[in-house]
């Protein structure tokens, strides 16, 4: 073999792997969208986490994920679902109203799998549960739906009490007028009223409750919103501090010492909008992947503090509840 050929074919060898390389399909990069910290989502990130697994996607294997966490401030999630956007990622996965708004309202063409505790109908994000259309599909716990139920098992717990209140964020304006809306009419229905307080901040908080006590209400709901999630043991001190009956949507306010919470495992959730993730990277649509509800709901009583505040628990209330802390 003459030298040069044999310089070209030891050349030629050299650059195989390179060429291999080359050749190997790029693992998929996905953004996710949190409006809060990562500390305070570790369990529901493992649900999610679990969820990929499900479909065969590990991230750091065959999958790399962009977080961006808002901290808290729901004024950040616009630049951020921005600059996800600009990374041309293959999916987008938003965890509240409000982060699923900011990147609908950024792009129309990367698929979004959300998880939201209102109706995504009448939020706008689909055009129906079956058949959601557009770039758009997740898990809904349809929050909207229990929150005439919060109401109610306030005023079965205090049922002298005639005039309640609703806690909202400002700064989530879709979710906190549907769910003033919600509340209105359920009150309506039960001959009660209901005042609307607003807060986003923690001196927000104060002087919420502070007013609570001025408007002489027997009873708090406090709406669903990662805000308030994210304080849940903020407000069931506060509560407490004020001897006010509250009711949320988030196990973790009970246990925290809330007197009340009722509504879905946000966990599962997390787990099937990791399910949905996997699926759409393998080619499904999510205008053909139909929104996913929550179907089970748990009512958790805190009878440690409702005898703190000097009330009794109806033994019809009690018979209802998944869970009793004492």
């Amino acid at each position: 073999m003459r030298r040069r050929e044999f310089i070209a074919l030891i050349g030629g060898a050299a650059a195989w792997p390179l060429a291999a390389r080359a050749q190997q399909p790029a693992i998929p990069v996905i953004g996710f969208l949190g409006s809060d910290s990562p500390d305070l989502y570790a369990e529901r990130l493992d649900a999610f986490q679990r969820g990929l697994k499900e479909i065969g996607f590990v991230e750091g294997q065959n999958l790399s994920v962009e977080y961006r966490w808002a901290e808290g401030h729901n004024d950040r999630l616009p630049g951020l679902a921005k600059d996800l956007v600009q990374r041309q990622l293959a999916v987008i996965v938003t965890t509240t109203t409000p982060s699923v708004l900011a990147v609908k309202e950024a792009t129309a063409a990367i698929p979004i799998v959300f998880f939201v505790a209102g109706d995504p109908v009448r939020l706008g994000l689909v055009a129906s549960l079956n058949r959601p259309g557009g770039n758009l599909t997740g898990v809904t716990t349809l929050t909207l739906d229990v929150g005439a139920k919060w109401l109610q098992l306030l005023h079965e717990l205090v049922p002298t009490a005639t005039t309640f209140a609703l806690l909202v964020n400002p700064t989530s304006p879709d979710l906190a007028a549907a769910q003033g809306r919600d509340l209105k009419t359920a009150a309506q229905s039960l001959g009660l009223k209901v005042h609307l307080l607003e807060a986003s901040t923690d001196a927000e908080l104060n002087d919420a409750f502070t007013k609570l006590a001025q408007l002489g209400a027997g009873g708090l709901v406090i709406g669903s919103d990662s805000f308030f999630f994210t304080r849940s043991e903020q407000l069931a001190a506060l509560a407490s501090r004020h001897a006010v009956p509250a009711i949320f949507g988030f196990r973790e306010f009970a246990v925290a010492g809330g007197v009340m919470s009722y509504g879905a495992s946000v966990t599962e959730a997390h787990r099937w909008i990791g399910v949905y993730a996997g699926r759409v990277l393998k080619g499904e649509k999510p205008s053909d992947l139909p929104v996913q509800q929550a179907t089970k709901v748990e009512l958790i009583v805190n009878l440690k503090t409702v005898k703190a505040l000097g009330l009794v628990v109806p033994i019809s209330l009690l018979a209802r509840a998944d869970e009793v802390i004492e």
